[in-house]
């Protein structure tokens, strides 16, 4: 298992470097330098990132959303979270719809887009074979959240896409002290949770293909989290 760093990183910009630099999972970084070689057809003529996807938003953010992983000819490709996949283009329309967003699409790390007191981030950083990080390699990123965590002192709303966002946000409540057990925090679509920091925790379905096109995810159920992350961060200007 990695060993965090001893030295902290002093500003969002330093930790994303660091981020970018990171080799401690082989296995992952092998596979997204396989991926940006081979690349996909549609994207052959793509000079693909490869490289652990940094966090991206608004430093001054009083929302943060925490996802999974990069995907493969996502993130990995563009070096942007959510940017270029099918997640990313179901989720950004709606930030956009709430106010968080400049733009309703999310293409390229170049296209323009600005987000307002957001800030996206994920529990691994690397695209994982399958979707699906090993728990060792989860471990191996958990110390970029610690940080993260402590560069985002105006967070008000957190937004965990996913049980396994979830979870990995659950795992650093309980590192940082903020919760002493996670017996009744448990994840279900619109649960939310005051924290004894004050953080407001909700959980939604992630915005997979795989929820989206069956509908296990809707437009509209997506947008109420986010005016609901809207209404609790107006409330505390």
């Amino acid at each position: 298992m990695a060993e965090a760093p001893s030295l902290k990183a002093q500003s969002l910009k330093e930790l994303n470097a660091r981020i970018i630099a990171c080799e401690s999972c082989p296995r992952l970084r092998a596979y997204c330098t396989e991926i940006a070689r081979v690349r996909r057809r549609q994207w052959r003529d793509w000079s693909y990132w490869g490289l652990p996807v940094p966090s991206f938003g608004d430093p001054k953010a009083r929302v943060l959303v925490f996802g999974l992983a990069p995907g493969a000819h996502g993130s990995n490709r563009t070096g942007r979270p959510f940017t270029g996949d099918g997640s990313g283009n179901f989720m950004f329309p709606v930030l956009y719809e709430a106010g968080f967003a400049s733009q309703p699409l999310s293409e390229s790390r170049d296209d323009g887009l600005k987000l307002t007191d957001i800030w996206i981030s994920a529990s691994v950083r690397c695209a994982p074979p399958g979707n699906k990080p090993s728990p060792e390699e989860q471990r191996n990123c958990a110390h970029w959240l610690d940080e993260e965590m402590a560069l985002l002192p105006r967070l008000r709303v957190v937004v965990c896409l996913g049980k396994i966002g979830f979870d990995a946000f659950v795992a650093y409540l309980l590192r940082a002290g903020v919760l002493s057990s996670r017996k009744g925090i448990e994840f279900a679509h619109g649960a939310e949770y005051v924290l004894p920091n004050g953080l407001h925790l909700m959980a939604t379905y992630h915005p997979s293909l795989q929820n989206t096109n069956t509908g296990v995810l809707t437009e509209a159920m997506f947008l109420r989290i986010f005016m609901r992350a809207r209404g609790l961060i107006d409330k505390k200007l």
